[in-house]
């Protein structure tokens, strides 16, 4: 029987998802929730399997832990990008890689910015851990109110657009910037364009909204932060790979900016990190897409791919490692 890997069911949501009757029926479907600890637990564990239905961004998968894994014979992904996963290798070998709609992940993802946004504005966080503690007020800073706040949008495609619209209903007012971004699209989502130096020293709150490429990795970097007023927030809902890390570890530390963050350069964060004892730091553990409606369409879409594929009819198949969706 067929050997069918499950990974990356971090929040144990995939069985509740979708019905995986029509697949279990068919094969041996294994189902992984914990993170594997390194490149040799994981050739270890996968090495059975012919196919893999990944979440995407979650466990890597370089060339050389590829190379490993002898049996495969189909990738599904979730989505159609994935920085960790060398689709390209994939492709090359003959692996049949399959991906998935997004669903609302747009939706999702912006809704968690304007909700991490809003979490760091006003110390959610620690007012929920001095409750807990029996500290009530005790100990949390008062924070600004958002409203009359200008809010920098770095990058305003689909979901940087959202969040735009969400800051326009509190009141704020919202530049942006992008290397792609013109004047004409710009006023189309409410913003006034503006460049990237101007719109770091001016705001009250950067939120981060562009795919990772070689062209935007690190676009934020120790001088970029630096520009930002004392105070101000950044979000990053996008990749964390935008913004340099130790930069980001060293504003934090001085206190001279509060973060809000999804994302992280490893995942999952370890508890060691600076992030975890910085009190002007808010952290979610990578949600941005983590939502009940993205998971259904995300696993029903996969057990669809996997079905195909064994009736020897794949669908949804990524031709190349650059194919959007």
């Amino acid at each position: 029987m067929v050997k069918i890997a499950v990974l990356d069911d971090w929040q144990h949501v995939a069985r509740a998802s979708t019905d995986w009757t029509p697949l279990t029926a068919r094969a041996d479907v294994q189902f992984f929730d914990v993170p594997f600890t390194d490149e040799d637990d994981a050739a270890r564990q996968l090495a059975p399997f012919e196919i893999l239905l990944v979440v995407r961004e979650r466990t890597p998968f370089p060339a050389s832990l590829i190379a490993r894994l002898p049996r495969l014979k189909m990738f599904g992904l979730t989505g159609a990008r994935a920085g960790l996963i060398d689709t390209a290798d994939m492709i090359a070998r003959g692996i049949t890689v399959c991906y998935t709609s997004a669903g609302p992940s747009g939706s999702s993802t912006a809704e968690l910015a304007l909700g991490l946004m809003l979490a760091a504005a006003r110390r959610i966080p620690a007012g929920d851990a001095a409750v807990r503690a029996g500290r009530f007020q005790l100990g949390t800073e008062a924070g600004p109110v958002l409203e009359g706040k200008t809010i920098g949008l770095v990058g305003l495609g689909r979901i940087g657009a959202k969040m735009a619209g969400y800051c326009h209903a509190l009141g704020m007012h919202v530049l942006a910037w992008s290397q792609n971004l013109t004047d004409e699209l710009a006023r189309a989502a409410g913003a006034s364009r503006v460049p990237k130096e101007e719109l770091l020293a001016a705001v009250d709150v950067v939120s981060l909204h562009l795919v990772l490429s070689e062209r935007t990795r690190g676009i934020l970097g120790a001088a970029d932060l630096a520009r930002m007023k004392q105070g101000a927030i950044l979000v990053n809902t996008a990749r964390a790979q935008l913004v340099d890390e130790a930069a980001l570890i060293d504003a934090v530390g001085s206190r001279r900016i509060v973060a809000a963050l999804d994302v992280f350069y490893r995942e999952p964060l370890p508890q060691s990190h600076p992030f975890t004892r910085a009190p002007n730091v808010v952290l979610t553990p990578h949600l941005g897409y983590g939502a009940i409606e993205v998971y259904r369409e995300y696993y029903q879409q996969c057990v669809e791919n996997a079905i195909a594929f064994l009736d020897g009819k794949p669908i949804r198949i990524l031709q190349s490692p650059a194919q959007g969706h």
